[in-house]
Order: structure tokens, then C-alpha cells, then sequence
């Protein structure tokens, strides 16, 4: 799918620079580090938290607003079986979220679908899934890789496996990291997305990473900091890593600078509709629920 930014300039929908996923830095995950009592104690205190974007109603406006930025619909359901190479560097993106052959996340979900459904479509291209882990190559993948796809998306079964990969892998560790830093709906939902966006990397252009500079610019709210200021350093920090990126893509800042950044300068932390927001030039709305 191809969008106009910025008047007739086109650039390919679904920025995905997740490249320094695998690169190793000196910053901890803080969902999976300290002693298991530790984790333990973290874990329940975010449980009696309230639900947050984790509420059904807040959740699908998460996935309304990922999709307009990934796909340029707010009909995300419509999305499971989308496939193709955007010539970002990540070889082929698909599904809901934009999974990534060059990424780890496709093979992920593929491994675990087939755990679950051995003889389903998509489980002879699974040694050719580890073996362009990484890189933009389709070898192994083609021809009838699409195809494949598209013909399991069709599945209930698959549908369900996208969903549960999405939280596992990037929805429920970016809602439970926001909650113990003490944001609010709003919030949640920036780190959900900044998650997708740059992967759950250590590396800087990694969500960890981006989240440790922004703390040492910032004081979180669960620090005693202004949560208004801590999000726009945050968003800063992202926006940065995004514009470092090489394609025209990969550095287009909408999802950050008429989407995120509208809705905190209104104030709405809650990220209650009704919404507007401008994504690549087209403007988005969630009427009152």
C-alpha cells in the first residue's frame, strides 16, 4: 500500500525500522530484571492497577490507531491477512501489526501458530523463516509465501494467533512497563506503540533504549515527576530515532507529531473519544463511544 506525504511525495505505509532489535546494550528490561520475589511483588502491584489502555473499550482504539498508521484504516480486522515487502530492509510485513519476516516477530508467531496447528499452511516455510531472520531476503520464501498467508489468515485460528502474539510480544510488557512508571491510558499507549514501532530492543534506537534516555532527561511520573513532561521527552526521544532511519518511511514522524503528540497537548491522558488525529496527511476520527 502506498500513501502521499507531505503533497505528492509517496512513501510505503508502515514504518517498521526495527533493525537494533538484536543488538545487545548495557540497559535491563525492568519487567525481567531483579530477583524473582522482586518480580514477583512488581507483577502483582501492576495487577491491582487500574485496566488502563488494557480495558476492551481503550484497547480498540489502540488497534484503530496502530492501523491507521500501518494500514491507513481504522478497520483493523480487515488487516490479518495483508502481506508485502515495503522495501524498508525488513523483507515481508503482515497481519495486523505488520509482522516482519526480517525481524523475529513473523517467525515467532509462525512458530507458535504451528506449535498449536502443526499442518497448517504456513509451517513448510518455517526453516526459511530462521534462515531470513534478519535480514530483507525472500530465499525460501518464494514463490507461495503470500499466498500462504493470506489463505491462513482466512482462519479463525490464525486470526486468534496474530492477536495473542501482538499482546505477548509487544502489547501486555509496553502496558505493564507504563503502568509501573506511573502513566496513565494515554501513556500506555505511547510506549504500546513506540514498542511496535522500534521493537523491544536494548540497543538505543530499541524501546528500552529510547526509554532510558528519555529517564535521564525526565523524571517518570512513578519518580515524582510531571507525566506531561516526561511524555513529550519520550516522544522526543523517539521522534530522534525515527528520523535517524534511511528511508523516507521509516522517517516520517506522523504517528508522533498529529497523532501522540495532539492528544497529550489537549490533555486527554485518558485517550477518551472522541478523537481526530492526522496520519500521513489524512485525517482520522473515533466518534464518542
Amino acid at each position: 500500500m502506498i500513501l502521499g506525504v507531505g503533497g505528492e511525495e509517496e512513501i510505503p505505509l508502515a514504518d517498521r525500522p526495527r533493525e537494533g532489535r538484536k543488538t545487545a546494550a548495557p540497559v535491563q528490561n525492568p519487567l525481567t530484571s531483579g530477583t524473582a520475589s522482586e518480580r514477583q511483588a512488581l507483577e502483582a502491584r501492576i495487577a491491582r492497577m487500574p485496566a488502563g489502555l488494557a480495558d476492551p473499550a481503550k484497547k480498540e482504539i489502540a488497534a484503530q490507531l496502530v492501523s491507521t498508521a500501518e494500514h491507513s484504516t481504522l478497520n483493523w480486522r480487515g488487516r490479518y491477512g495483508a502481506i508485502e515487502d515495503l522495501g524498508d530492509g525488513n523483507g515481508y510485513t503482515a497481519g495486523i501489526i505488520g509482522f516482519c519476516s526480517g525481524t523475529n516477530d513473523m517467525l515467532q508467531l509462525v512458530e507458535s501458530y504451528t506449535a498449536e496447528h502443526p499442518d497448517n499452511g504456513l509451517a513448510r516455510y518455517l526453516p526459511a523463516l530462521r534462515e531470513v531472520d534478519g535480514t530483507d531476503s525472500h530465499d525460501g520464501l518464494d514463490p507461495g509465501f503470500t499466498d500462504a498467508w493470506e489463505a491462513e489468515a482466512a482462519k479463525p485460528a490464525f486470526r486468534a494467533a496474530q492477536d495473542a502474539a501482538r499482546d505477548r510480544i509487544y502489547f501486555d510488557p509496553a502496558v505493564r512497563l507504563a503502568k509501573m512508571d506511573g502513566l496513565g491510558t494515554l501513556g500506555q499507549f505511547i510506549y504500546y506503540d513506540a514498542m511496535l514501532l522500534h521493537g523491544p530492543g536494548l540497543a538505543p534506537d530499541g524501546f528500552y533504549g529510547i526509554r532510558q534516555a528519555a529517564m535521564k532527561k525526565a523524571r517518570t511520573a512513578a519518580e515524582g515527576g510531571a507525566e506531561k513532561r516526561y511524555l513529550n521527552v519520550f516522544l522526543d526521544e523517539s521522534r530522534s530515532a525515527m528520523r535517524s532511519r534511511t528511508g523516507p518511511a521509516q522517517r516520517d514522524t506522523s504517528r508522533i507529531d498529529t497523532t501522540q503528540r495532539v492528544f497529550l497537548r489537549k490533555g486527554n491522558m485518558g485517550l477518551t473519544a472522541p478523537l481526530q488525529w492526522r496520519m500521513y496527511g489524512e485525517t482520522f476520527r473515533i466518534p464518542p463511544s
